[in-house]
Parts: structure tokens; sequence; C-alpha cells
């Protein structure tokens, strides 16, 4: 405490003497200038000059800019050059002539401020040299991090992205296509008074290449394009946000035709509401401000993305700003067949992309680019030049699960999972439930892409996760801890079919109809295993020795039996 203490007291008595001689060095130019600046010369007239003229007194004559200077043994005067015959006064006297005495002292003046500009430098460098680095510089993180985000410039890129980089989403093509348009040929579009959106609103679920889609309309245009993420806008200091959103459209109004994407807009955008953010507020109203404040055919398009339109205030979404909104979906199987076909194009492959497109259900664009590059990583380890489909296999579980250790079973448990895991895949089979592979630590059901389920579809799905659960109490009479993920599935299930699609028998639903949907099922699963039940330790044979199981592979073993 003492050390602090004689610290601040130390920076004080230097502050103050800094400031003491600051003030000394400033007192001292300005008597300086004063001395220097000070005419004592005497302004005469017109008559006055003549007199002396006559009278023989003036001993020579300076000509300094304007001025006339007239040297007389007693005093020296002055007078405006054009208000005597110059003539004959540069006849009879001799001349001397200078620059103008103002600039002389100006330059004098300037010299003195410079030289007082350097002794101030001199001595902040060797205060902050004296400063330890690691001193008591309470706040100044906070003040560095302010001057670096508020002095940083807000720059133009050129994007090189085209829709030709861009596979799929051919729909989203042609919503943009009038605004790239528009962007190259603005003037067509203003000699018919057409008037196009303010800004466009990408909706979709993240990965899906929201970024990309901005970037290849700026490149398609060919022009400008100014990326910011709505976070960047948000700072701990009230009013910086919005400063930096004036920075960005004015810069972009400068360079139009142009066009501003903020991605995560939701981030800046968010409705205002009772958990008040005075900072987030006053940017948002800067935001909406700019956005007003466009002409129709200023050539500046804002693109903003967000995969949380229900956040964003009513105000950024009203007629006038986001006039169009985009919404961007998970790609279908003809979307990820050309993703693939684009990220595979530089690669060496010998890969079936139609298979690949099918066992990716859910990806989105970004998973797609990670598994082809993971797959060729594969390949590279395994010490071969062409990528196959089997890489993809190999690594599609690290791709959607992250790399993770395989437990090691005891023998007892690899038994016990080997029935648990053959039931899922014997009822999946019967029930014609789509699945890929189904292992002895991993089940992989194909996941569905259709818009419209059937009943049926949704409870064969159901009853392949009890199965498991079944099946072990069957072989075992005991219940055991690895069921617990499947059974929550097969509730989550009975509670969509009960409640959100509204598929039970009463319109008057009730909880306890989930449970008789949930015993009714679990019945017919328990009644069709034991029907299977010699499919059922067959599958769970192979599953012991090869760990993993196809649905061709298991449809043969059910052709077996019968």
């Amino acid at each position: 405490m003492k050390a602090i203490k004689q610290y601040f007291k130390r920076e004080t008595l230097q502050s103050k003497n800094s400031k003491i001689i600051i003030g000394l060095l400033a007192l001292l130019v300005l008597l300086l200038a004063f001395a220097t600046l000070r005419d004592t010369d005497m302004l005469i007239t017109h008559d006055k000059a003549n007199a002396l003229y006559t009278e023989n007194k003036i001993q020579k004559i300076r000509l300094e800019g304007e001025w006339l200077r007239l040297y007389t043994p007693e005093q020296t005067y002055k007078i405006y050059k054009d208000a005597v015959n110059k003539t004959a006064f540069f006849t009879k006297y001799p001349v001397e002539v200078e620059a103008d005495g103002r600039d002389f002292l100006t330059l004098l003046v300037l010299g003195l401020g410079v030289g007082v500009a350097v002794i101030l430098t001199l001595l902040i460098r060797q205060k902050s040299m004296q400063t330890p680095k690691n001193s008591f510089s309470l706040g100044r993180e906070g003040e560095a991090s302010k001057n670096e985000s508020t002095d940083e410039p807000v720059q133009a890129l050129t994007s090189h992205v085209t829709f030709a980089d861009v596979a799929g989403i051919k729909d989203v093509k042609e919503e943009l296509e009038e605004i790239i348009d528009f962007l190259r040929e603005p003037q067509k579009y203003r000699d018919m008074d057409i008037r196009l959106p303010k800004g466009v609103l990408l909706v979709g679920p993240p990965g899906v290449g929201k970024t990309l889609i901005s970037k290849a309309v700026a490149g398609e245009a060919g022009v400008p394009f100014f990326y910011q993420s709505g976070a960047s806008f948000v700072h701990i200091y009230v009013g910086m946000g919005a400063k930096r959103v004036s920075e960005l459209f004015k810069k972009a109004k400068q360079m139009a035709p142009s066009i501003v994407f903020i991605d995560e807009i939701d981030a800046v955008g968010k409705s205002r509401g009772e958990q008040r953010n005075d900072e987030r507020e006053a940017t948002l109203n800067q935001l909406l401000t700019e956005m007003d404040g466009f002409e129709e055919s200023s050539g500046v398009i804002v693109i903003g993305a967000t995969n949380k339109i229900e956040m964003l205030d009513e105000a950024l979404l009203r007629a006038g700003r986001f006039d169009r909104r985009i919404h961007i979906s998970l790609p279908d199987l003809q979307d990820r067949a050309k993703t693939l076909e684009l990220y595979l194009a530089q690669k060496p492959n010998e890969v079936d992309i139609e298979q690949v497109a099918r066992m990716t259900v859910g990806f989105n664009s970004a998973a797609l680019d990670t598994l082809t590059n993971e797959a060729a990583i594969y390949a590279m380890r395994a010490g071969r030049n062409r990528v196959t489909t089997s890489d993809f296999e190999a690594v599609k579980e690290k791709v959607l699960l992250g790399k993770r250790k395989i437990l090691s079973f005891t023998e007892e448990e690899r038994q016990i999972q080997s029935i648990y895991q053959a039931s899922k895949a014997i009822i999946a089979t019967w029930l014609d439930v789509e699945f890929e592979k189904i292992g002895i630590v991993n089940t992989r059901l194909v996941t569905q892409e259709h818009e419209i389920l059937s009943k049926s579809q949704l409870l064969a799905r159901m009853k392949v996760y009890l199965a498991g659960s079944i099946a072990t109490k069957m072989h075992y009479n005991e219940q055991f801890t690895n069921a617990s993920k499947d059974i929550a599935q097969a509730k989550e299930i009975a509670r969509k079919v009960v409640h959100e699609y509204a598929m039970s028998d009463n319109f008057i639903v009730t909880p306890e109809q989930e449970e008789t949907l949930l015993r009714q099922s679990a019945t017919e699963v328990t009644t069709l295993l034991k029907t299977l039940d010699t499919a059922l330790l067959n599958t769970s044979s192979y599953l012991l020795m090869h760990e993993n199981i196809s649905q061709d592979e298991c449809r043969e073993i059910l052709r077996n039996i019968f």
C-alpha cells in the first residue's frame, strides 16, 4: 500500500513539473512573438512623407512588401508604397528591397513553436520510458482497446467468389439475379423508375453458406464488398457501435454501387425489450436511420444473415428496410451431390458421389466441405493418392460427432451390447426403417428428408428405439443403462405424435395417451422379437465378429431364417 502511495505521489510530482515546464515554454514563445511582432514605426500620411522628402530628412528607404519604411536620424516612419511617387523617392534616396517583415516574424514564431513541440515530445518520451510497463495504469487497457476499435478503418473487399463456386441453391440464385443485374447496370433500372429492395435478409441454419452467397453476389456484380459481423458493432462504450455503423455506410455510399454484408445481424438487431442495453439500442437505431436514409437508387445493397429471425426487432423487418427475405435450407440430395462434385473437382478420386450424397442427409455445405477434406486426409494417411467412397464412410462419424474413444467393453458387456444393437437392426429391417450401419457402439438411422411423414413411419422408428431394452430384458431378465438415450428418443416421438402432430384418436389429448402409445408399441416389438429370436441371435453373433452390420446383410440373415 505504501509503494502504491509513493508511486502516485511520484506520478503527481512529475505531472506538476511537466506542467510548469510547458507553461514556461509557452510564456517564452508569447514574449518572443510579442517582441518580434510589435511594430514601433510611425504610420504617416502622404503629406508628411512629401514634407520629409522636401526637407531632405530621409537617409534611406526600405521596401518591405506593401510598405515603404522611411529612415530619418530621429525616427523611422512607414507608409503604404502606392501612397507616394515611388519613382521620385527611389531616384533621390538609396533603396533596400526585403521580404515583408511579417513573413520573417511568422517564420520565427513557427520555428519557436516547432522547438517547443520537440521539447514537449522529448519530455513525454522520457516520462513514458521512466514509467514501469506493469505500473498501476488503471483503465488503460480499456482505453487502448477503445482507440484500436475506433481507429480501425472501414475497408472494402474485392470478392473473387462467383456462383460457379457455390453449388446447389438454384432458387436462391434466381432470387439474387436481379439484384446482381441492378448492381451491374443501375441506370437501366433508374430509367424505368424501378425501385429495388434496400436490404436482403438471408435466413437459414448455420453452415449453409450465407456468407459465401453474399460474396458470390459481390463477385458476380463486380462491386466492392463490405463485410462486418454484427458482434463487431457492439462495444462496451456507448456510442461507438453507432459511430462504426455510420462510418461503414458513409464509405459504402462513396464507393457505390457496393454491398454491405452484416453477418449474424441478430447480435445488433435483437428485439428491443425489457433487458435494455443502451449501446445495442443506439447501434440498432443508427442502423435503422442509415437504411431509411438510402435513396432507392443509391446503388448500395445491404445483405444481412441470421439463423434467428424470430429474435430480430420488428422495426428492422418492416417494409423499406429488409424488403426481401430469402430462406436457405439444408441442401437436399441433388444439392449435396452438386456440392460434393464441386469439392472433389480438384481432388483425384474414385468416389460414388450419389452414394455419399445419400449417406450425408442433414449435412450442411460446411460439413460437406469438412467431410471431403477429412476423407482426402484419410486416403493420404493410408498411402493412397486417390479418394474413394470408403474414405468418406471411415470419417463420417468423426465429422458428425468428433473423434471419440471407442469404449473398451468387457466380454460380458459386448454380449449385452450385441443383443441390444442386433434387436434394433432386426426390427428396423423388418419395419423398413432405413439405416446405413448398426454397430456395437453406434446406430446410424437414415434421417428422413420428407416434409410429410405418416404415423406408421413415426411409430416404426419409435419401435426401433424400444427394441434394444426389450430384447435385453427378454434374454437377461434385466434392464441396463445403455438404453437411456434410445428410451428418451422413443418418448420424444410419442410426444410429437400425440401433441405436435395431433395424430391421436382423440382431439383432446392427455399425457396418458403417450403412455398408451408407448405400451402398445412395446407389446408389438416384444411379439415380433419372440418370432424373430433366431435371426436376433444370428445377427448378434455377426456383430460380435464384425462389429458392424448393414441393412443388406441383415436382410440376408432374415431370408435364411424364412
